[in-house]
């Protein structure tokens, strides 16, 4: 395969202080990275498209330190993370699915000991779209204070022979968690569920 052909790159922090309710003493910080990269198999129909994987491990890797980096915190104290991507009106959906594997293995490696798998959606969309990218806790799936979701999205792409490839990873709970359930505190770490 060619190189990974990336146009632009977009690295977005939020730092959410309430939702209504009291303001917290710590905010929620949530970061997205958004690649906007050349789709090669755009326009056209082939059968074998899983080589691209592997050629998009670095750019997992460097987009994944951006998004700490635009978090403020260490890699340890990362506690959600999530994946996505949205593939220009010339590709189909299973080119989105191409970042499974270098996106949630680059978010991984570089937070170490993670248990839980990253959560992903994808979908096909033209210029501007936006994807509601699911987060929950990096070592067990079930914390509920931890189910969350970021809308992301670039203006300008991505066009019909692009992808854009995303990566989000948080702080903490939602501002305001109350609903129960497992809590951070209580995970055993064994099966990335509990």
């Amino acid at each position: 395969m060619p190189a990974v052909q990336e146009r632009k790159r977009v690295v977005i922090c939020e730092e959410i202080y309430h939702e209504g309710g009291p303001v917290a003493e710590k905010p929620l910080r949530r970061a997205a990275g958004i690649a906007i990269i050349k789709n090669p198999y755009a326009g056209s129909y082939v059968e074998d498209i899983t080589p691209f994987m592997k050629d998009l491990e670095p750019l997992g890797l460097s987009l994944a330190k951006d998004v700490i980096k635009a978090l403020g915190i260490a890699a340890e104290e990362v506690e959600g993370y999530g994946k996505g991507a949205i593939v220009g009106e010339g590709g189909e959906l299973e080119h989105g699915a191409l970042w499974h594997v270098p996106g949630g293995y680059a978010m991984r490696d570089i937070l170490h000991a993670t248990k839980a798998i990253v959560p992903s959606t994808k979908k096909v969309g033209g210029v501007g779209a936006r994807l509601d990218v699911p987060i929950t806790h990096v070592n067990a799936s079930y914390v509920r204070s931890h189910f969350d979701a970021m809308e992301v999205g670039v203006a300008d792409g991505p066009r019909a022979d692009e992808m854009a490839v995303i990566l989000i990873m948080t702080s903490g709970s939602r501002i305001h968690a109350r609903v129960g359930g497992l809590a951070a505190k209580d995970i055993e770490g064994k099966d990335g569920l509990r």
